[in-house]
């Protein structure tokens, strides 16, 4: 969530253009949203990398049997774009509020 704040602050001139030039608030949202589940896709995916990779160090290393089950990568798969949409709702409708006036004065 803050890094898609910080991206909206970032952004604000970005957003007071395309508002200005016929963008609706529904497309901001849908902007933001696409990117906040992107990123935390992308996360999904190296932390389901990660986890792998250390179940696997783990079983070779202590000698204990681990398992991945498809279902639990699944889980953690979906967990983290659910995170993602929840957690970008507020950002993605903070951007859309931003008057273009406002945004198009912004430095």
């Amino acid at each position: 969530m803050n890094i898609v704040l910080a991206t909206v602050l970032e952004r604000t001139r970005e957003i007071g253009i395309r508002r200005a030039t016929g963008a609706r608030r529904s497309d901001i949202v849908r902007q933001f949203l696409f990117e906040s589940i992107l990123i935390s896709m992308t996360g999904g995916i190296i932390g389901i990398g990660f986890g792998y990779f250390l179940a696997w160090l783990i079983a070779a290393s202590a000698g204990w049997s681990t398992i991945v089950t498809p279902t639990s990568i699944v889980i953690a798969f979906g967990v983290s774009v659910a995170v993602g949409l929840v957690f970008g709702i507020y950002p993605a409708r903070k951007a859309s509020r931003i008057d273009p006036i406002e945004a198009l004065r912004y430095e």
